[in-house]
C-alpha cells in the first residue's frame, strides 16, 4: 500500500458502512464533493484517527473484507495516510483485505481446545471445506473453554451475524448451514443444550457464599430492575457518600491488587492518577482477556453486565474520569451485546451521562471491539489500538497514570479486578479483606470446568476437589500460556504461594492436563502461538518466538543436547530484553515442562 491514494473506488455498499457510522462526507478531502472551503480542513488530518478501528470493523462486519478501494474511503474520511491505515487493517486477524466469503468459521485450535479433541474437529473441516483460507481458518482461544472444544462463525451482513458451536464436534461442525441473529443481531446463538451459558460457565452458580459470581446464573442479565433488586448500586451510592478520596482509601485498605497478571495495587493506581494536575483523565477497562484458557472476564460481562458498568463509574468517580473506554475482544458477540445492552440502559436511566443520580458525577463510557489481536492485552498497547494506531505496546516510563491514553493520566484495569471493588464499598475494606475472592479458570481434564470463585490461600487441590478430575492428572499449568507447569497439588492459590512454587497465578488459568495430552504437541502450540501473537516491534520477542518454535519442531523429531542449549539461551534473552510481558513471558512454560515434566529427556 502506497502513501498516497491510488484510485480505487468503494462500493456502495462500503460506502453506506462508512457513512453510517460517521455521517456523510462534508468535503472532498473526506470524499464528498469539492468546496471552496476544503483546504481549510487539512488542518484536522489527525483529529478523527481514534475512529479507524471502528470503521474498519464497520466495512469488515458489513462486507466481509476490506477492499483496497475501502480502505482508501475510509482514509479519506479520516485524513489518514493509506499505507498507516494498511498497517493497522494487516495488524488484526479478524479482518480480511483479500476477498473472502462473508460467512467465516474460527476453528479454535489453542491449549483447552486441543487437549479436548479439537484436531478431529480441525480435521473434518478441513476434510469438509478444504485447507484453512478463506472460508474457515485455526484460531487462537475463543474463550470458550469450560465448553471445549469450540468455534465460532461470523457471517457479514446487515446485520452482521455470529453463532457460538461449543461444545463442537465433527458433525456439528459440518451442519452449520446460517446463523440466527437476536433482534439487534448482535447476540450470537449459542449452541448449549440443557443449561444457560452463564450456568455452564459458573458450577457454582447459586451458591449464597458467592461474592463475585452471586448474579451470575440467578439474575436476568439484561434487566437492569432485577439487578438493583439484588444489590446493584450500593456501592455507588456508598461511594458518593465517601467522595473519591474516602474510596481509594477504602480501595488502598482492602488490599486490592490486579487481576490480570500483574498485581500492581489498585489504590496505589487510583491515587497516583487521581492526583495528576493534567486533564481530563480516562478510564479504560481491558476485557481483552486473550490469554489461552482465560474466560473469566467473558463469564462475568455476559452474566452480570451492569456489575462493571457500576464498577466502571465507581472508578471513574474515584479518579476524576469522565470518559471511560471498555475495550471487549472481537470474539465476545454475546458480551459485546450485553454489555452495549447494559450502556445504553443505563444511560437512558441517568446511570451514565451527566449528573448521576444527581451527584454532579459526568461519566460516559465507549465500548470498543478489538479485532483479533493477544498483544492489546497489553495496557499501552490497548492505547494505540484505541487511538487508531498498530496495537503495539509502549516504552515505560512514562506510565499510564502520567501519560496514556490520549497523552493524558489514564486508569486501567482489567474486569476482576474492577468487579471486585463492588464487595469492597458493599463491605467495607476489613470485611472483604478477609475472605478476599478470586477467580479461576477450570478446563481440560476435568469433571465440571467452568469459572470458580475461591478465598486466596485455598490449595490447588482443593479447587480440583470441586471440579473433578477425570484422568490421572500429569501436571497443571497455572497462568495459561504465559504460565508454568506444575505438579504439586498442595501450592497455596496466592500471588506468593504460585511464585514459590515457580509459577504464577496469572490471569487464573488451570489447564488440567492428564496422561492422553500430547505433552510435545501442546509445547508446540504455545510456541506457534507467541510466534503468531509476536507484535514483532522488538528483535528479541520477534526472531526469539521463531528461534524457540523451530528448536522445539526439531525436538519433537529427535532430541539433541545443542537445542535444549538454544532454547534456554533464547528463552533467557527474550525474558530479559523483550520490551513487553509476551516476549518476557514466552519461555516460561517450555522451560517448567523440561524442567519438571522431563520433556525432552
Amino acid at each position: 500500500m502506497d502513501l498516497r491514494f491510488r484510485g480505487a473506488k468503494p462500493s456502495e455498499e462500503e460506502r453506506a458502512a462508512v457513512d453510517a457510522l460517521l455521517g456523510p462526507p462534508a468535503t472532498a478531502w473526506e470524499g464528498g464533493s469539492r468546496t471552496a472551503s476544503d483546504l481549510r480542513v487539512a488542518a484536522r488530518a489527525e483529529a478523527a484517527r481514534d475512529q479507524l478501528l471502528p470503521v474498519l470493523h464497520a466495512v469488515n462486519d458489513r462486507v466481509g473484507w476490506i477492499s483496497e478501494g475501502a480502505l482508501e474511503y475510509v482514509c479519506r474520511r479520516l485524513t489518514i495516510p493509506p499505507a498507516e491505515a494498511y498497517g493497522v487493517a494487516t495488524f488484526y486477524s479478524l479482518f480480511s483485505l483479500e476477498e473472502r466469503p462473508k460467512r467465516v468459521l474460527h476453528v479454535c485450535t489453542d491449549l483447552a481446545c486441543q487437549a479436548k479433541g479439537a484436531q478431529a474437529v480441525r480435521d473434518r473441516v478441513e476434510e469438509r471445506f478444504g485447507p484453512p483460507g478463506s472460508s474457515w481458518q485455526e484460531s487462537p482461544c475463543l474463550g470458550m473453554c469450560e465448553r471445549a472444544p469450540a468455534a465460532l462463525a461470523l457471517e457479514a451482513g446487515q446485520p452482521h451475524r455470529a453463532e457460538v458451536y461449543a461444545p463442537a464436534t465433527p458433525d456439528t461442525i459440518t451442519t452449520m448451514t446460517g446463523v440466527t441473529p437476536s433482534s439487534n443481531g448482535h447476540a450470537p446463538s449459542v449452541n448449549v443444550t440443557g443449561e444457560t451459558p452463564e450456568k455452564t460457565a459458573v458450577p457454582q452458580s447459586g451458591d449464597p457464599g458467592l461474592i463475585l459470581l452471586r448474579r451470575i446464573g440467578v439474575v436476568d442479565p439484561a434487566s437492569l430492575d432485577d439487578y438493583r433488586a439484588a444489590g446493584g448500586y450500593t456501592a455507588l451510592r456508598r461511594a458518593f457518600d465517601l467522595g473519591p478520596a474516602g474510596v481509594i482509601r477504602e480501595v488502598l485498605e482492602s488490599g486490592l491488587v490486579g487481576r490480570g497478571g500483574a498485581a500492581f495495587p489498585t489504590g496505589r493506581k487510583w491515587d497516583a492518577a487521581a492526583r495528576q494536575p493534567d486533564h481530563p483523565h480516562y478510564l479504560v477497562c481491558n476485557a481483552d482477556e486473550s490469554e489461552p484458557g482465560t474466560f473469566k472476564d467473558r463469564a462475568l460481562m455476559e452474566g452480570d453486565p451492569y456489575a462493571l458498568v457500576e464498577a466502571m463509574t465507581i472508578a471513574a468517580y474515584a479518579t476524576g474520569c469522565a470518559k471511560g473506554y471498555l475495550y471487549i475482544r472481537g470474539e465476545y458477540p454475546r458480551a459485546t451485546a450485553r454489555l452495549q445492552h447494559a450502556i445504553e440502559t443505563a444511560r437512558s436511566r441517568g446511570l451514565l451521562g451527566d449528573d448521576i443520580l444527581g451527584k454532579g458525577l459526568s461519566f460516559d463510557i465507549e465500548l470498543r471491539r478489538g479485532a483479533g489481536a493477544y498483544i492489546c492485552g497489553e495496557e499501552t498497547a490497548i492505547f494505540n489500538s484505541i487511538e487508531g494506531q498498530r496495537g503495539e505496546p509502549r516504552s515505560k516510563p512514562p506510565f499510564p497514570v502520567e501519560k496514556g491514553l490520549f497523552g493524558k493520566p489514564t486508569v486501567v484495569n482489567n474486569v476482576e479486578t474492577l468487579i471486585n471493588v463492588l464487595p469492597i464499598l458493599e463491605q467495607g475494606a476489613q470485611a472483604y479483606a478477609a475472605a478476599e475472592p478470586k477467580l479461576f479458570c477450570v478446563s481440560g481434564a476435568v469433571e465440571k470446568p467452568g469459572v470458580y470463585e475461591l478465598t486466596f490461600g485455598a490449595t490447588l487441590r482443593e479447587l480440583l476437589d470441586l471440579t473433578g478430575t477425570t484422568g490421572t492428572t500429569r501436571a497443571v499449568l497455572l497462568g495459561g500460556a504465559a504460565g508454568a507447569f506444575v505438579t504439586d497439588l498442595d501450592i497455596p492459590l496466592t500471588f506468593e504461594g504460585t511464585r514459590n512454587a515457580g509459577a504464577t497465578l496469572g490471569s487464573g488459568v488451570v489447564l488440567v492436563i492428564d496422561d492422553t495430552v500430547d505433552l510435545k504437541g501442546l509445547l508446540l502450540r504455545i510456541a506457534e502461538f507467541f510466534r503468531d501473537e509476536s507484535c514483532g516491534q522488538c528483535v528479541p520477542c520477534r526472531v526469539g518466538t521463531v528461534r524457540q518454535e523451530e528448536a522445539l519442531h526439531r525436538l519433537s523429531r529427535r532430541v539433541d543436547h545443542s537445542d535444549l542449549v538454544l532454547l534456554r539461551e533464547v528463552g533467557q534473552t527474550m525474558r530479559d530484553a523483550s520490551i513487553c510481558g509476551l516476549g518476557q513471558t514466552a519461555w516460561n512454560a517450555v522451560e517448567s515442562a523440561i524442567d519438571r515434566l522431563g520433556v525432552f529427556k
